[in-house]
């Protein structure tokens, strides 16, 4: 089952991903931002004063950097949306699992599976960008990439907050309010499109916080009643059915290489941070 609740939250964060870029004409990184927080911190604050829950915690930096870094992530990841094709921007941003790996290489020897996986996932970047790639595109690549490496951060800091204890409604609401509160100079600063939007433009960019707030729950269900592995394995399929969206809605075409660069970052990701490989290791370690 959890399987399925992976399956629905990888479509949701890509529809939301297509969300992003429809809206992209029409209103600014820092409004599309605040929606995306505005929306969940609305519906959870509201179930929070319900159900007479505090926002208080005792881990409170450890919620200060998640909610920084996954903010900042999140403005670097719908800028890179923005100006690249969406399964291009999808695949940068799931780098943060290579990410991952090479700062858990710096704190342990790493195993020769995790450095032979690094090696692979950043040739992969490599292909993704250089076949299809126009000049103008590389400040989107890079937004891609910093988003991946912010990501890491946030999740490091994530699994602290888990091991702790902290409930996921609480996790969630703040780091939502916190996306808010950064995107709002931006959204008042930030020129916008011009031309105004419709109901429908509107209506899209409800929808992605919507889907993102969705698409969080449903994840951290995925994650809290199944194996890790087996989880995030799946969770590579919001590349999938970003590329669908891509090719469907703004008639994007993945070349062989980048194709096989979006492969190679997949198998190196679930490679690089497969419990079985760090256990073997340190076991080996150990004796």
């Amino acid at each position: 089952m959890n399987a399925v609740w992976m399956l629905l939250a990888c479509f949701l964060f890509a529809t939301m991903g297509a969300c992003v870029k429809f809206v992209g004409t029409h209103f600014n990184i820092g409004q599309t931002v605040g929606m995306r927080g505005l929306v969940p911190a609305l519906i959870l604050g509201s179930w929070i004063i319900w159900q007479q829950h505090s926002l208080y915690s005792k881990h409170w930096k450890s919620h200060l950097y998640r909610s920084t870094a996954g903010s900042l992530s999140m403005l670097l990841y719908f800028a890179a949306i923005s100006s690249l094709p969406l399964a291009t921007a999808v695949t940068l941003n799931n780098t943060s699992a290579l990410f991952l790996a090479a700062i858990l290489s710096f704190r342990q020897p790493p195993p020769r599976a995790v450095l032979g996986a690094l090696a692979l996932g950043f040739s992969g970047v490599l292909l993704v960008l250089r076949p299809t790639f126009m000049h103008e595109q590389w400040l989107g690549a890079a937004c891609g990439l910093a988003s991946a490496f912010l990501t890491c951060i946030a999740q490091l800091n994530l699994r602290e907050l888990g091991r702790a204890g902290e409930p996921e409604w609480r996790t969630v609401c703040l780091f939502s309010m916190t996306n808010t509160l950064l995107a709002l100079p931006l959204a008042i600063l930030q020129p916008s499109s011009p031309v105004q939007a419709s109901g429908a433009e509107w209506a899209f960019l409800i929808a992605v916080g919507l889907c993102g707030g969705l698409g969080q729950l449903a994840l951290s269900r995925a994650f809290g009643r199944g194996r890790a592995i087996i989880t995030a394995s799946v969770g590579y399929s919001t590349v999938i059915f970003s590329s669908i969206y891509g090719m469907l809605l703004w008639g994007d075409r993945i070349s062989l290489l980048s194709g096989l660069g979006i492969a190679m970052i997949i198998i190196a990701s679930l490679i690089s941070t497969h419990p079985a490989v760090w256990l073997g290791h340190n076991a080996e370690h150990a004796d």
